[in-house]
């Protein structure tokens, strides 16, 4: 059995308006909508899961929608950029269809890999990169955006950090990341146990003011592991390094730790069990509103304060 990290499991963030959160990552970006339920802590706000037809850890993005919040600022101590997988040739079809959609995009590279960067309506930073290595994971594709054509998953996700030291021991020290470029102030940090979603890149801008969440930022990255067991000894090796890490908290798709690294952002780590599957079928995973058990109570009320969609 597979003990490691195994690169990321999701990335967590805001938006303001969840019906336009909605409509771009489902309908401009293609993903499929894998899971339709609540903020477990303030359960008048949808908590959106975007991914692959299964939603593989990898693969999924989830909002909080938080109505008239408005924009955050990313800065030091936050996840800044997501770097999502495209195929090689295919950055011709998002640069036009992200046109059509009134997304500005930016011809970039970093490391050698072509990539499209540009902001969501909110403000968040993305990356659609064409890897070094093709990534072979097949996506969900839609008439609009074909197989062909179509978002993998991860890629990569960037921190801005004053200092990359501290953040760089626990990836490499408890998470086994190795360090395999450097290019300035970025560092890129990848794990071996998997072969997609395993690079961390790292900014280092001791300059760089501090972020604030809030619209169009990163809440917490998530990163992966095969299942409780592997969770709860990482969950010594946390402590063991002298930082706070919260008891196992179940999330009903997976299992979580929370804690935050020495530069300020929120890591989660999270299992593979049991999957999106549990309470929809693989066909109709998204259709309905799932709420957490001490929630269902509650539907009623839920529903009429959720915004319409």
């Amino acid at each position: 059995m597979n003990a490691n990290i195994l690169g990321l499991h999701h990335i967590t963030a805001i938006s303001d308006n969840a019906k336009r959160n909605l409509d771009f990552y489902t309908n401009a970006l293609g993903l499929r909508l894998v899971k339709k339920t609540v903020n477990f802590d303030d359960p008048g706000t949808y908590h959106f899961y975007f991914g692959n037809k299964q939603g593989t850890p990898g693969t999924v993005i989830t909002f909080f929608p938080w109505e008239g919040i408005g924009p955050g600022k990313n800065g030091a101590g936050m996840a800044t950029h997501i770097g999502y997988a495209i195929p090689d040739g295919s950055s011709g079809f998002w640069k036009e269809r992200l046109a059509q959609h009134h997304i500005t995009t930016e011809e970039t590279e970093i490391f050698g890999e072509k990539m499209l960067s540009f902001n969501d309506p909110d403000g968040l930073q993305l990356h659609l990169v064409v890897p070094a290595h093709p990534d072979g994971r097949k996506p969900w594709s839609t008439q609009e955006t074909p197989q062909d054509v179509a978002i993998r998953g991860f890629h990569n996700v960037t921190l801005t950090l004053r200092n990359r030291k501290p953040t760089a021991g626990i990836l490499t020290d408890i998470f086994g990341y190795s360090l395999s470029e450097q290019a300035g102030n970025r560092y890129r940090f990848v794990t071996d146990a998997i072969d997609t979603a395993n690079m961390v890149d790292i900014i280092e801008d001791p300059t760089a003011p501090v972020g604030r969440n809030a619209a169009g930022t990163n809440h917490h990255i998530a990163f992966r592991v095969k299942n409780d067991d592997i969770l709860m000894e990482f969950r010594e090796k946390v402590l063991k390094a002298g930082l706070d890490i919260t008891p196992k908290i179940n999330r009903d798709y997976f299992f979580s730790l929370y804690f935050r690294e020495p530069g300020g952002v929120l890591f989660e780590l999270a299992t593979d069990n049991p999957g999106f599957t549990v309470d929809e079928t693989l066909e109709n995973l998204g259709t309905a509103l799932k709420l957490p058990k001490r929630y269902e109570s509650m539907r009623n009320k839920i529903e009429s304060v959720l915004p319409e969609l």
